[in-house]
């Protein structure tokens, strides 16, 4: 049996859930969410919800953490989609794990991002959503002869079954319906974060319309968000369109 093992790295807020609760539904895969999560609280300090369960819950090592995801996949399946954060990269710790995945950029506009995630977690430095540590994968990949293929959020919302087809070509594996529904509700799979932050999602049964909306970013937050747009922006310009 072939075995794929998918790293799909993202920032925050950014459709990365509704995606892994995608491919969960799919019978050859099984999923796992943010396994880096733990070791990045341990390490920065920050103060995100539920912050000490996660630390004292979850695996915070991170050679320990490499060799759970690049090691057998569960459950037997032939598919390992992993949820990654690429805010959760932090300097120097080694990923040259990420040369043995087929690795994908899932990225979003900041001006849908950065309001959503300050709703939840005071926002003061850019690094946080993950933009810059996309464009460091993006690098050293590159340096490696692959170009990762980079999905907008919103052209997933718009167009989600082409979408879906184009990841799963990207990443060699064939095309699910599975893929376009799912059952509402809470997953095993899901992080134990989830109850800050997936209430969304729980509420769904597959991919919304994507709707824009007229947001003003906050005043002290503009610095930030145009740092943010810059990376989003060469990113945007090298997406896979369909």
């Amino acid at each position: 049996m072939n075995k794929t093992y998918i790293a799909m790295w993202s920032g925050p807020r950014n459709l990365s859930t509704a995606l892994m609760r995608s491919f969960e539904n799919r019978t050859d895969t099984t999923v796992i969410d943010e396994p880096f999560y733990a070791h990045f609280l341990k390490q920065t300090n920050l103060n995100h919800p539920g912050k000490d369960e996660i630390i004292s819950t979850l695996d915070s090592d991170w050679d320990s953490i490499v060799k759970k995801i690049i090691g057998p996949i569960p459950q037997n399946k032939s598919i390992w989609y992993q949820k990654h954060m690429a805010q959760h990269n932090l300097e120097g710790y080694d990923i040259n794990w990420i040369k043995k995945f087929h690795n994908c950029i899932l990225i979003r506009n900041p001006k849908y991002v950065i309001p959503s995630y300050n709703k939840q977690h005071s926002l003061s430095d850019e690094k946080l959503l993950g933009y810059s540590q996309q464009l460091d994968l993006i690098q050293i990949l590159e340096e490696e002869g692959i170009t990762p293929p980079i999905f907008d959020a919103a052209d997933i919302l718009e167009k989600p079954e082409q979408a879906l087809k184009k990841i799963c070509i990207s990443v060699g594996i064939s095309f699910s319906q599975n893929m376009l529904k799912w059952p509402k509700g809470k997953r095993k799979s899901d992080g134990i974060w989830a109850k800050y932050w997936y209430r969304s999602v729980e509420n769904s049964s597959g991919f919304q319309p994507f709707q824009k909306k007229d947001i003003i970013i906050d005043k002290k937050l503009i610095p930030l968000y145009e740092k943010c747009l810059a990376g989003y922006h060469s990113m945007y310009e090298k997406r896979i369109t369909f």
